[in-house]
């Protein structure tokens, strides 16, 4: 059984329709036995993933198979739009997804609700891009719609990634001399608000634009970032190099430079896994990271750290910038 579902699954970049399953010979009594016993498990109606894919999945990638299963059930074509095509583009959030598919609509009567997707009146989104065969809007359209209707912290999450993997992706090019399009840019995002022109939010996602910053390394930065403006303190310098004596480079993700304090956002990930500890132990991780920290402090007058939950929760962070020192705005 399970090399039948490992067949069925690969027709559909790991999807699994009824119909499929039918012409694998399973009847509909089979189909609920599987799913009884935890080896399916239905995202739509007619649409199922094999359950130790759904279950190892995280909130991003369990989002992103629900709204690839309603593209594939819809009877007809849609254009995935808002936080359906942002889980698409790769882009991250922080905080929870809808809870329904956004798509534009245009003879949708304002902002209308199914029980699994919501439709966006407006023109036709214009040029979408196709990922994984389904439509959805561009990257540009995307930032706007999602700044426009969604929190501060999220539209600027997302846009400062997309600003520092069109970067990235740029130089990448360039290393390999391809030479492709350019990266986006604040300008882009800002010429793009004003052709989409929003009902709603138009003053929200220009700010949220403004605000952007593609040298934000990671969502965390981005949160901490955000935090600070909305509490009042002065928003540091991102991205500062220190040359040391012994001739490397350090970088800093924060630095206030008339105090000369140098602030860092800890992701804890380096010491644990991923591909910043690679294949080195993590108690020499640990050690290269204090003496990088003992070069630094030669530089500043004061080295703080901050962790997620401290950053998540605005009495903490408020009170931890304030009794490290960090000016206000």
């Amino acid at each position: 059984m399970t090399e039948l579902l490992d067949i069925v699954r690969a027709r559909l970049d790991g999807l699994i329709t009824y119909a499929a399953l039918r012409e694998s010979g399973l009847n509909s009594h089979a189909v609920d036995s599987l799913i009884r016993g935890g080896a399916l498990v239905r995202t739509r109606r007619g649409i199922y993933v094999p359950g130790e894919v759904w279950r190892a999945a995280d909130p991003d990638q369990r989002y992103r198979l629900f709204v690839l299963s309603t593209a594939l059930a819809a009877a007809r074509p849609l254009v995935l739009s808002h936080g359906s095509a942002a889980v698409l583009h790769g882009l991250p959030i922080i905080g929870a997804w809808p809870r329904s598919v956004h798509m534009i609509d245009p003879d949708a009567s304002g902002g209308s609700n199914a029980r699994f997707t919501t439709s966006h009146r407006g023109a036709p989104a214009p040029d979408p891009v196709l990922i994984e065969g389904i439509a959805v809007t561009s990257l540009p359209r995307t930032l706007v719609d999602v700044a426009a209707s969604t929190s501060f912290l999220v539209g600027v999450t997302m846009i400062d990634h997309a600003l520092r993997v069109e970067q990235e992706r740029v130089a990448s090019e360039a290393h390999r001399g391809i030479r492709g399009r350019r990266a986006l840019t604040k300008e882009d995002l800002f010429a793009e608000l004003a052709a989409v022109s929003p009902r709603a939010g138009a003053r929200q996602a220009e700010r949220a634009i403004a605000f952007g910053n593609g040298l934000s390394a990671n969502g965390g930065e981005s949160l901490s970032r955000v935090r600070m403006f909305q509490l009042g303190f002065e928003v540091p310098e991102l991205q500062v190099c220190f040359p040391d004596v012994d001739g490397q480079d350090y970088w800093v993700d924060f630095y206030w430079r008339r105090i000369r304090k140098i602030g860092e956002f800890d992701g804890k990930q380096k010491y644990t896994r991923g591909a910043v500890l690679g294949d080195r132990d993590p108690g020499e991780v640990v050690w290269a990271e204090k003496r990088r920290e003992d070069a630094l402090r030669r530089h500043s007058n004061s080295f703080d750290r901050w962790v997620w939950d401290l950053a998540l929760s605005p009495q903490r962070f408020h009170r931890f910038l304030a009794e490290h020192g960090v000016p206000r705005a």
